[in-house]
């Protein structure tokens, strides 16, 4: 189980929907265009009538250009960026990189294909991920007048990731996977044949964390290496270790950082033997030439992550949770003075967690981002060191949004970044460095947009459990008639620990939700990120119980708020901890038409095959044998007699490759209600995990999650 606002802080075990506004999207192979001197301009588009608007379709949803991971260039001249695009009747994301200038104007794709743009330290380049040859690849283009060809910088037998220029731009670092005890690729390249030609391939372990995600460990593990940007042989910075760089990927900060003299590299991973069960993360630093073995910089039994040098070398900030174990602990923003080995944390006073971050260019401040009930802003703070006594105040930047990808031009004037709401995707902005000034520079959905009817999320409080106050959102539906009457649909997000955000979503999309005409209300109950720790943490051992007070306080209140409401016409549907809350709706409540339940956990004791063993074992306090209380009172496989009695009819959907919530969940699920009577629907997708990326795919769960509503709210 995880979050996804995995989609801009830590990967949380429950995130499904809904902290799934970081859209995670599938590698694309395809090749890159010859530069040849001209970058390709967007053609204009033709002047003509403007439509009148219409609700977003799921075809809408799949024309989209998903934009992101904005980089400014060395002058500060230009901004290049990622765009994936889904490309249906293949049923895959194509991806290409464009360029706009820092100012505006019109954006011009460089490549046919690839990622993870980034600028060499003059300018003259950008290295980015190519998947031409099939495997994910390091590649540069020159950006000279003369123009050039793609180059391929590496060739590893598992790919490259995570590329990343030295300050001096002679060398580039990376993650590939590796066996371990193989020195060279020579061996890894065999070992992989041996695997390949052998007639049985049976799984063999001895530890656990034998799958992740959505594959079963291969054995490999991710290593730190250097390559000459001119090419060469790469050099393993981590020969032999037995634990991956990074751990995981995470939004946010960079999990390696060289310092500015190039000469060190910093960089995150979990050196613990039993990685099931711990969420220990350090930060270790290695010579650049690997002259010697990397050193441990922290010894904190939580998570440290996403270390920054200071552009003066002075310090190393990074983000630190300080409970091991739980891996949804508030995040805080931690310097290490170098020359003193002291850690200093910069935010303890602030009860938020910090997410992506970065430097100022003269090293006095730093910028974060952070959650603040269902928005995400972006604030800076001061980094001297001596003022930590006296709490340095917070200063926002820029609020009343989403934003991500934060950036900030080497002369320290402009801020770039991407910004969002629940009724527009990313777009790419910039603003002047105390946030004035804001505009829009680039935003690839500018036409399609024109055309869509799409409503701004409302806020509302009220009264939950205990009397606390707890916030909604809430969407009309298309072409809006406050005399009329609507049915209405609560949407229950994930993690349990994240949020809904007034963030755009291409897996569970609020708009396209409320399109068929349905108000679509969404509450941040208990467990919800954004609210404080206390409020976070609330949900722990308590899965069914104040959280559910506060969904149904939180129907109740909107029905009274908004008269065009019909209280009798009522749906829900979640994913991952929304997918449990439906489950345990469907053994304790009859007041709903029909229920959709993704990913949810069912039976919390099997749920125990779940890979991240610190989530079950912190959400229910330990281990089955140790508290079989808590498991059996939250979990709805004990309640599975209410379901004849209430008879709501319910969609379950699950991913045979999730391997959070193994999809045996929803076999259970869907068996009991089709034993008792219910009217029910089981859909598994073979090639999908936890979430539903592929195109074609996602075209098919937004039509059975659209039918399935219009069958049951008449």
């Amino acid at each position: 189980m995880s979050n996804a606002t995995i989609e801009s802080r830590a990967r949380r075990t429950c995130s499904t929907s809904i902290a799934w506004s970081v859209v995670v999207i599938l590698v694309a192979a395809a090749a890159v265009l010859p530069f040849c001197g001209t970058i390709f301009a967007a053609p204009p588009a033709k002047a003509q009538a403007q439509p009148s608007k219409h609700a977003v379709t799921v075809d809408d949803l799949l024309a989209m250009h998903r934009l992101s991971d904005p980089q400014i260039s060395p002058d500060a001249k230009w901004v290049a960026y990622s765009v994936a695009t889904p490309d249906v009747p293949a049923n895959r994301m194509a991806k290409t990189i464009w360029l706009v200038g820092i100012d505006g104007g019109t954006p011009r794709q460089l490549t046919a294909a690839g990622e993870r743009p980034r600028w060499s330290p003059d300018g003259s380049k950008i290295a980015f991920l190519s998947s031409a040859n099939g495997t994910s690849q390091v590649a540069w283009i020159s950006l000279d007048a003369s123009g050039s060809e793609p180059h391929s910088l590496t060739s590893l037998p598992a790919g490259a990731d995570n590329e990343l220029w030295s300050p001096d731009g002679n060398s580039i670092a990376f993650v590939s996977n590796v066996y371990p005890d193989c020195a060279d690729q020579v061996c890894d390249v065999q070992r992989d044949a041996e695997k390949a030609n052998s007639k049985i391939h049976p799984r063999v372990y001895d530890r656990l964390m034998f799958r992740h995600w959505t594959a079963w460990w291969d054995g490999k593990r991710s290593h730190l290496f250097v390559i000459p940007a001119a090419g060469g042989t790469p050099k393993d910075l981590t020969p032999g270790a037995d634990y991956d760089v990074p751990p995981f990927t995470l939004g946010g900060p960079e999990a390696i950082a060289f310092s500015p003299d190039s000469k060190e590299i910093c960089f995150t991973a979990n050196s613990d033997r039993e990685q099931a069960t711990s969420t220990n993360g350090d930060l270790f630093t290695v010579p650049s030439d690997g002259s010697s073995a990397p050193a441990a910089v922290t010894t904190n039994p939580g998570n440290d992550w996403g270390p920054v040098y200071s552009p003066d070398g002075k310090y190393i900030a990074y983000l630190a949770q300080m409970q091991p174990g739980y891996e949804s602990d508030r995040w805080r923003l931690m310097l290490y003075l170098r020359s003193s080995r002291k850690h200093i944390n910069l935010t303890e006073k602030l009860d938020r967690s910090v997410g992506s971050f970065l430097w100022t260019p003269d090293s006095r401040s730093i910028y974060f981002q952070s959650e603040e009930h269902a928005e995400i802003p972006v604030f800076e703070i001061s980094a001297d060191p001596s003022a930590v006594a006296s709490a340095p105040a917070v200063k926002t930047i820029l609020k009343d949004a989403a934003y991500s990808d934060l950036q900030v031009s080497s002369n320290g004037q402009t801020l770039v970044f991407t910004r969002g709401t629940l009724a527009a995707p990313a777009g790419l902005f910039a603003s002047d460095a105390n946030g004035g000034n804001v505009r829009e520079i680039a935003q690839p959905n500018a036409p399609l947009l024109s055309q869509l009817d799409l409503a701004p999320a409302e806020p509302f409080w009220f009264a939950g459990a205990g009397n606390t106050q707890v916030e909604g959102l809430l969407l009309r539906p298309p072409n809006f008639d406050a005399h009329k009457k609507y049915p209405m649909l609560l949407l229950i997000h994930g993690g349990p620990q994240g949020a809904w955000e007034d963030a755009w979503s291409y897996r569970w999309n609020p708009e396209a939700m409320a399109a068929p005409g349905y108000v679509v209300v969404m509450i941040n109950p208990r467990g919800s990120t954004g609210y404080g720790s206390r409020f976070t943490e609330e949900i722990s051992h308590d899965w069914g119980g104040k959280v559910y007070t506060d969904l149904m306080n939180g129907v109740d209140a909107a029905i009274a708020k908004y008269p065009f409401i019909d209280g009798s016409r009522l749906a829900a549907a979640g994913g991952s901890f929304g997918g449990f809350m439906i489950d345990w709706i469907a053994t304790h409540s009859g007041r709903f038409k029909c229920l959709i339940s993704h990913a949810g956990p069912y039976d919390a004791r099997s749920m125990y095959a779940t890979e991240e063993l610190w989530f079950q074992e912190w959400e229910y306090g330990g281990t089955p044998w140790e508290h079989p209380e808590l498991y059996d009172k939250w979990s709805s496989e004990k309640f599975a007699g209410a379901l004849g009695k209430f008879k709501t009819p319910t969609l379950v959907i699950g991913g045979e490759l999730d391997f959070r919530i193994p999809y045996t969940q929803e076999l259970e699920f869907f068996t009991a209600l089709q034993r008792q009577g219910v009217p029910s629907k089981l859909v598994i997708f073979p090639d999908e995990g936890h979430w539903v990326l592929r195109p074609q795919n996602s075209q098919f769960w937004y039509h059975t999650f659209q039918d399935w509503l219009a069958t049951y709210l008449k």
